[in-house]
């Protein structure tokens, strides 16, 4: 009698290979580590075999390490092993999140759970222990995750789903078993008298997938019985379209895409400043492409100031592309800001807006240090000390050499400061009398000497 086989993909493992496998315990990862066992002679691949214990599900999970160790010594392969804590983990990614309020939602545990199965994975490649990672993705798992992100809106590179190869600098990530269905896995499985380990949570309507897997899907099939594979097709075609479009945008961002500003009498001028990047795109040139290309050069562009736009984020900043007013400005998820000129479209990253610091008394005499610099007064005589903070409206300064007190603010556009630096100038007050600001010489006091350095 004939053993059923699986469809694997073994274009993608090439003879010399040294290969790990992925190996959680389940159906889909025992059938690809007893397939490709089979073959690893026929195929010339070195395997090794790798189990990321996520601690969590407690003995359940301390039974799935134990299978893994077991298969993998039944077998004579090397196995690689890790303990993690997700659920502490995904905690931590969360207070920072809203330390730093990014604004972005705080990690899910399926999420850390991917994240650290992956950079242990890579890890274990920059050690040298193995060039790829196979991985037992299927195609049910691509039609989960192609339908999820069409769910939360996905453009086509988010339907192109679960790619076969992945490539990181440590190494390769491969997905042989993609063409594989569920029932075709059991089968095979069956056929060895394999067993494997079913894992609890997959039955678990709190996790999305799941959902997707055990409601969404089975619903669909109502309708149409190879929902799957179309999905799994959908995918396909979204990779092959997004390689294609990619190869458009490299080879007509540099004509479309300027850096700078431009300047009289020809040229641009590039802003000196590393934390002050922009991009601007020449609307003219932009018009004369189809909507498709407009769309996809407007979200390459943010993306090179490091923002991922939505669908109506991209249709607002192509409105002000095609209709805005110069002047126009939109701000943009990343943070960045986008601004219409009678020419161009111009995006830059939007700095975060400086809060105000907190007084800081300077004794007199004495020192004291705050916002980047250091004062110090010298006085034969002890007076109530100065305060350094902001300045606010309403302060008013003399200046060297003037007649008169003048507003700080007519100051501050005297000297071009503007921007989010503007709102935290700062300045030293002595009971009532501003005695010092950044970037003007103002009328010293008779009865001490201040000096101010930068720190």
């Amino acid at each position: 009698m004939t053993l059923p086989t699986l469809p694997l993909d073994t274009t993608l493992l090439k003879p010399g290979l040294r290969l790990a496998i992925g190996l959680s315990g389940g159906a889909d990862s025992v059938a690809l580590t007893r397939a490709l066992a089979a073959l690893a002679s026929e195929l010339g691949l070195v395997l090794h075999l790798a189990h990321l214990h996520h601690g969590l599900r407690d003995e359940a999970a301390d039974a799935d390490q134990q299978f893994a160790a077991e298969l993998a010594q039944s077998l004579n392969l090397p196995f690689h092993t890790h303990k993690v804590d997700t659920a502490a983990e995904a905690g931590q990614q969360h207070e920072s999140s809203l330390h730093h309020e990014s604004g972005k939602q705080h990690e899910s545990i399926e999420e850390a759970a991917r994240r650290l199965r992956y950079q242990w994975f890579r890890q274990l490649m920059a050690q040298g222990h193995f060039d790829a990672v196979a991985t037992a993705h299927t195609l049910g798992d691509q039609a989960e995750t192609v339908l999820g992100k069409f769910l939360r809106g996905a453009w086509t590179e988010g339907l192109s789903g679960i790619h076969p190869v992945v490539n990181f600098p440590e190494g390769r990530i491969l997905r042989p078993l993609l063409a594989a269905t569920r029932p075709q896995i059991e089968h095979y499985l069956q056929s060895l008298h394999q067993p494997w380990r079913e894992d609890a949570s997959n039955q678990d309507p709190a996790y999305t997938r799941n959902r997707i897997r055990h409601q969404l899907l089975p619903n669909l099939e109502q309708w149409n019985p190879k929902i799957r594979q179309h999905l799994a097709n959908m995918a396909q075609v979204a990779r092959d379209e997004e390689d294609y479009w990619q190869s458009e945008i490299n080879r007509l961002a540099p004509q479309l895409l300027l850096s700078g500003r431009p300047v009289r009498g020809g040229g641009r001028a590039s802003s000196t400043n590393p934390s002050d990047p922009a991009i601007a795109i020449d609307i003219t040139r932009l018009a004369a492409q189809p909507p498709a290309l407009q769309r996809r050069l407007l979200r390459y562009a943010a993306n090179l100031l490091g923002a991922s736009l939505s669908f109506e984020a991209t249709d607002s900043l192509h409105q002000l592309a095609s209709h805005g007013r110069s002047g126009q400005q939109l701000a943009l998820p990343g943070p960045i800001t986008a601004e219409r000129t009678p020419r161009e479209l111009r995006l830059s990253q939007s700095q975060p807006k400086p809060v105000p610091a907190d007084p800081v008394e300077l004794p007199i005499p004495g020192q004291a240090s705050a916002f980047g610099w250091h004062f110090r007064v010298e006085s034969t005589q002890t007076h109530p000390p100065a305060i350094i903070r902001n300045w606010r409206p309403g302060d008013r300064v003399t200046l060297r050499y003037s007649s008169g007190p003048r507003k700080l603010k007519e100051v501050l556009d005297r000297i071009k400061v503007t921007g989010n630096e503007r709102t935290v100038w700062p300045v030293v007050e002595w009971q009532g009398q501003i005695l010092w600001m950044q970037g003007a010489e103002l009328q010293p006091h008779p009865g001490f000497k201040l000096i101010v350095e930068r720190t």
